[in-house]
């Protein structure tokens, strides 16, 4: 272990707060309990070998951080947090595997980014997200209207139960229809679409306001003031020097 600074072994010592045994273990009354740095490899290294063991656990007992991240950040594995996390960097932060966050997740933009489905070796294609400032699911399909010129869509279970605030959207294919309608409204996992021909398509739309307890516990708030030090950190922003800040590529 000649060119690693500390090495700790979880056989000794246990965590205060679950009982599992610790290998290294730092505390500090106001500064940084564990700060590692490294000039060639990782400063700071975490590593495990039991399926449901934890590499690395960070835990604040009072309204800071129980992690900060200020430079690149490379995760292989799966991610969970559970508290505040902030990643301050110039550099894309990468993330392998799947990640979990419980709790609200603020971006300042963001999408997908994958292989180009034509040219997946050279290029990338990029969507972004559909932004909406209520917490709103969306739904849509087809269907074709049946001899009677109408057509019944069929919901899942949990549709009623997990939104409300409903928004129809209609759209006749090949043709318009001034007549087409929204025949009946959502009611016991459906709703009717009516006022056209036998045979016709029509493309719907559907979009609802989650209402689940954690939705409802946690509604977004549209607009806010900014606390004293992130409105220095907006100036900062805004300046050529720092680039970009606060990115995340996955």
């Amino acid at each position: 272990m000649a060119d690693n600074s500390v090495y700790g072994y979880g056989g000794g010592q246990s965590d205060w707060n679950t009982g599992t045994p610790y290998g290294a273990w730092g505390d500090a009354g106001g500064g940084y309990g564990v700060i590692g740095t490294s000039n060639g490899g990782p400063g700071v290294l975490a590593w495990c070998s039991a399926e449901d063991g934890v590499a690395l656990h960070a835990v604040h007992n009072s309204n800071g951080k129980a992690g900060l991240f200020d430079g690149q950040v490379e995760i292989s594995g799966m991610l969970n947090i559970g508290g505040s996390l902030a990643v301050r960097t110039s550099m894309p932060s990468r993330f392998w595997g799947p990640v979990t966050v419980d709790g609200l997740l603020t971006k300042s933009g963001g999408g997908f980014r994958i292989d180009h489905p034509l040219d997946p070796a050279n290029k990338y294609l990029a969507h972004s997200f559909v932004e909406s400032p209520d917490m709103k699911n969306l739904y849509d399909g087809v269907a074709t209207l049946d001899a009677t010129g109408t057509a019944v869509v069929e919901l899942p279970d949990w549709f009623e139960a997990l939104n409300r605030d409903f928004c129809y959207q209609l759209t006749p294919i090949g043709a318009a229809d001034p007549y087409l309608h929204v025949a009946e409204e959502i009611s016991g996992k459906r709703f009717k679409i009516s006022g056209s021909i036998p045979g016709q398509r029509v493309c719907w739309q559907v979009t609802g306001i989650r209402q689940d307890s954690w939705a409802n516990a946690n509604r977004l708030q549209v607009e806010t003031e900014k606390p004293a030090p992130e409105q220095e950190w907006s100036a900062e922003l805004r300046s050529e020097r720092v680039p970009s800040v606060f990115r995340m590529l996955v």
